[in-house]
């Protein structure tokens, strides 16, 4: 428990310092500043692995599934590949709901800031009901895995939809359950007007975003589960690849055109992890297998995606 508790003290420091010092007054992130922070981000995460290593090897954390400190290491960069993927659907939805809402380019980190804290919470209580079932009924890793691979195909073979905020679930009910304004009054996510309190845009874009993220999460926490089982490398895995999902947004937003190809990857390792959930009571891939599946895939989509824009600027 002491692991735990020092690592969810670590997340909310860093937070508070994000928000506090990093980040306290709005400004609008440019490229070469969202490319500083997703280096650090894939940087710590990485090192992080070797913070597993020891945490396994020393017995200071407890070890459910028995592994060696090196089956921990590689199974936590292994979901955080997995994860950090995953997030290139949930960047795009992200911009087009900045977009739809009008959000200033300088208030759009304060959102994702509460964003953050929000998906921690929502996959936390994921992750932990996910680890429940798949250890109470065994079953279930067949039904995940089945749903891995629908949705595999599903994103193969479905034609673009372009997602419009406005008319989704959550924004046509909100209207029905608190005034809303298309007023902007600096970061505030509530303005007074006249009698009424209303809901300013920001709030709406950061409501519809905490609900797509549990959409998302329905894809990544079961395919990270095909790695592990184990809550801290599941959840940590899943925590690095949030904290750094803000950067990489101001990062990639303005290119994600440039990598049309990595859909093509995601259905991949969508299947892979699919097919791993089920096989897993009859034949377990070695661990270099997954990391090196998935890391392959993803570095074949990037390759190609680049090539393709490179062809199609000349």
């Amino acid at each position: 428990m002491l692991v735990w508790g020092l690592f969810l003290l670590g997340i909310l420091v860093f937070l508070a310092l994000d928000l506090g010092i990093f980040n306290k007054n709005p400004h609008i992130i440019s490229v070469k500043e969202a490319s500083i922070w997703t280096s650090v981000w894939v940087f710590l995460s990485f090192l992080f692995s070797g913070v597993v290593f020891w945490l396994y090897r020393s017995g200071n954390i407890d070890n459910v599934d028995v592994l060696t400190p090196t089956d921990a290491s590689v199974k936590y960069i292994t979901g955080y590949l997995i994860e950090l993927s995953l997030s290139i659907d949930n960047i795009f939805v992200i911009a087009v709901i900045f977009s739809s809402f009008n959000i200033p380019q300088k208030y759009q980190h304060r959102i994702l800031f509460w964003g953050i804290l929000g998906a921690i919470v929502f996959r936390a209580l994921m992750i932990f009901f996910g680890v429940v079932l798949i250890k109470k009924f065994s079953f279930t890793t067949y039904i995940f895995g089945a749903f891995l691979l629908f949705t595999a195909f599903k994103m193969l073979f479905s034609k673009e939809e372009k997602f419009n905020p406005k008319k989704s679930f959550v924004y046509r009910n909100l209207r029905k359950v608190i005034p809303i304004t298309s007023h902007i009054e600096g970061q505030k996510f509530f303005v007074r007007l006249r009698h009424i309190t209303a809901a300013t845009p920001l709030l709406i874009a950061l409501i519809v975003i905490e609900f797509t993220d549990i959409l998302f999460a329905l894809d990544s926490v079961p395919a990270i589960l095909a790695i592990t089982s184990d809550p801290f490398l599941v959840f940590s895995s899943n925590i690095f690849a949030i904290l750094g999902l803000r950067s990489m947004y101001f990062f990639l937003a303005n290119m994600l055109g440039r990598f049309s190809f990595l859909k093509y990857s995601l259905v991949a390792i969508l299947c892979f992890v699919g097919i791993k959930l089920i096989l897993v009571h009859h034949y377990k891939f070695p661990e270099w297998v997954s990391l090196g599946f998935i890391a392959l895939s993803l570095a074949i989509g990037i390759i190609i995606s680049l090539k393709k824009t490179v062809l199609k600027e000349n």
